[in-house]
């Protein structure tokens, strides 16, 4: 119900205005007091040796951050450099911090997010609730830049490059601030950021273009690659991520028809047995890659998922890059 006061002008936003509103001034000037605190000094800030690069949001919810991290990853690996990348970790718990990620480390110990870059790119990973253990923890390893998914109000790390990724669909909703609506900092804050890219939509004059573009499902099991649309007899569809009708929308723009469509709670932690039982609706279940690195170890023969990876146009990739190179320069390159 609260997106629907968020992004769709539900008609309740005006019952609970009186509760919503004071708490959303509240919640502005409590967030803008603490980064006041760390500009002027008054808290301390992390400073990296390596550039840092935050890849974040001014809005709750997914906008597709983790898909643009994992393509910086793969662009700056493809440029001789060796990013790393820290997170947060959200909606898990480790044995203890900072935490490196590896092939067996549990998603319950890093998070599905965390997991899904170290899988695909190969990159180092560290999560820590403070993203400053995070870098420290990745430095001994050789990396030379930073990627933080997430954080762009975790003041508490200073930052080379702010990129913003924003839904080219839903925007910023109603324009308020939590709870009254679903913005985490003023839309003012993205005229301070180096880049804002846009996630499907109309992307404005100053905005890069992304699309998400995907490949053939992906069996969780055998690793067998099909078109999606050969999935279609009895297909059902799942997502745990920040806005699952984008999934399920992919899917249907691919010729999928799913005869069930079921959204669950951006990171999830699935029971087993819930997702027997709604596999067992249909012949084939497929989910979003974040959601089968969770699921990968007790799945079945016909489960299946659909990766999807970041696009750009050249201008914008070429902007992007070349930022990034100028930063890195500042700091002393060690790329091929």
């Amino acid at each position: 119900m609260i997106e629907k006061i968020w992004f769709a002008n539900h008609p309740l936003k005006y019952l609970l205005w009186p509760l919503l509103w004071p708490l959303s001034v509240l919640f502005g000037v409590i967030s803008r007091s603490r980064r006041d605190d760390y500009q002027s000094g008054k808290r301390t800030r992390y400073r990296a040796p390596v550039p840092v690069i935050v890849v974040g949001n001014i809005t709750a919810g997914g906008n597709g951050k983790t898909p643009v991290v994992i393509w910086l990853v793969e662009k700056l690996q493809d440029l001789g450099y060796k990013p790393g990348v820290v997170s947060r970790g959200y909606g898990a718990k480790a044995p203890f911090y900072p935490l490196v990620v590896e092939d067996e480390t549990s998603t319950k110990h890093c998070g599905d997010e965390p997991k899904l870059i170290f899988k695909r790119t190969g990159a180092p990973v560290a999560v820590s609730p403070k993203r400053s253990e995070a870098v420290q923890a990745l430095l001994p390893l050789g990396v030379d830049i930073i990627i933080t998914d997430d954080g762009l109000q975790h003041y508490a790390l200073q930052r080379d490059i702010e990129i913003v990724v924003v839904d080219g669909v839903r925007r910023f909703g109603n324009g308020s601030l939590i709870p009254l609506g679903p913005l985490r900092e003023s839309t003012a804050r993205l005229s301070e950021v180096d880049f804002i890219i846009t996630n499907g939509g109309d992307a404005l004059e100053d905005e890069a273009a992304m699309t998400l573009q995907p490949t053939d499902a992906v069996n969780l099991k055998s690793g067998q690659r099909i078109d999606v649309s050969q999935l279609n007899d009895r297909l059902v569809a799942m997502a745990g991520i920040g806005h699952p009708p984008r999934f399920f929308n992919t899917l249907e723009q691919l010729g999928a028809k799913p005869a069930i469509m079921q959204g669950f709670a951006d990171h999830k932690d699935f029971d087993v047995s819930e997702l027997e039982q709604l596999a067992a609706q249909g012949n084939h279940l497929i989910m979003t890659e974040k959601d089968a690195v969770k699921c990968a170890h007790y799945a079945q023969s016909n489960w299946w998922y659909l990766p999807v990876s970041a696009e750009f146009s050249a201008k914008d990739e070429t902007r992007i890059l070349n930022k990034i190179k100028e930063v890195k320069e500042q700091y002393g390159s060690s790329s091929a």
